[in-house]
């Protein structure tokens, strides 16, 4: 199972997760990719270009073959390498996994991130231990604000709240950016934060074949699920067996919110273009788009929300239309 974080006033600790090893050699979209629809969306001609993706986690390895072209930058926020604030190097794995899945670069090996030409800024609020301060992660907020990022994910969930980290959430919606949190991995119906804010967008877990994740939380605030089984993603140089195999496999709605921000970055592309709005979304906006991009899977709304993301929804619904005009004499 992926990483599960508590949060008291006090800390923020991400537990154990478990990451297979990955022994076989690695060259392919991940099925999570592929299951939201990401390469026919692709076929748009819009791969995240772009677009500033603010990463809150433990690190990433800014070395790492797939990364290293999407890494616009990235500051340390925790008290690994006594403090520097250059130093965000990632000594735990998660956060370089999470990255991967939002934006790996097309680039012919390796894996693929769900909007692979999307900028990443690496914010570091956990530290090797997976241990942090919700100070940090309200500090790192305001960061990217200044910044100018138009998503930030945050792959943890925690038991309680936290009021300087809420207002800065509040202060990043504020100035129009979407901020995608993992639902969490507590298994019960409860709510988990920071994903249970109402200015969050709230993501679920299923598997590939669509079901709801058992360790999923669930609530009211679930806005829309995404694949979090079985992720293949990017992992340290130095975490690996293989420094020729940087990959791992994990489990968890920490690697299902990735998903969702990556296809905020295709998607704001896409909408922003001259053919579509032709001018700058608004956060509620962004949200109102990729929630239309979801399709329901039958399951509970606290399990599921909105659906499944499924990046070419609004195509397969125009389909139906044309195909299946009503019949406006039925109820004569």
């Amino acid at each position: 199972m992926s990483a599960i974080s508590t949060l008291t006033s006090d800390a923020v600790e991400l537990q154990p997760f478990q990451a297979d090893d990955v022994t076989r050699h690695i060259k392919e979209i991940p099925k999570g990719v592929q299951m939201i629809q990401a390469p026919a969306f692709w076929e748009k001609g819009k791969y995240g270009k772009g677009v500033k993706i603010a990463v809150l986690d433990t690190g990433c390895d800014k070395d790492h073959p797939d990364l290293k072209d999407r890494i616009t930058g990235g500051w340390n926020f925790t008290d690994d390498d006594g403090g520097t604030k250059e130093s965000y190097k990632d000594y735990n794995g998660h956060g370089t996994h999470v990255a991967g899945t939002i934006a790996a670069t097309k680039n012919d090996k390796g894996v693929v991130g769900v909007a692979p030409e999307a900028d990443l800024l690496i914010l570091k609020v956990l530290n090797r231990k997976g241990s942090g301060r919700p100070e940090w992660i309200a500090e790192a907020i305001d960061y990217a604000i200044k910044q100018q990022v138009q998503i930030i994910n945050m792959s943890f969930s925690a038991g309680a709240g936290h009021d300087g980290m809420h207002e800065a959430i509040k202060r990043a919606v504020g100035e129009g950016i979407i901020v995608v949190c993992a639902a969490g991995n507590s298994d019960r119906n409860e709510k988990r934060y920071p994903a249970a804010y109402n200015e969050c967008t709230s993501v679920g877990a299923v598997d590939f074949s669509g079901e709801h994740a058992e360790l999923l939380t669930k609530n009211n605030e679930v806005d829309l699920t995404a694949p979090g089984v079985n992720v293949l993603s990017c992992y340290p140089l130095d975490l690996v067996p293989d420094r020729n195999e940087p990959y791992k496999v994990i489990s968890g709605t920490s690697m299902s919110s990735p998903h969702v921000a990556g296809a905020l970055a295709l998607v704001l592309n896409y909408y922003q273009s001259e053919s579509q709005f032709n001018r700058k979304l608004t956060e509620d906006e962004l949200y109102a788009q990729i929630v239309r991009c979801t399709l329901p899977l039958g399951s509970s709304k606290a399990a599921e929300g909105n659906g499944l993301l499924f990046l070419t929804a609004p195509e397969l619904l125009a389909e139906y239309w044309r195909n299946n005009k009503p019949d406006l004499n039925s109820y004569s």
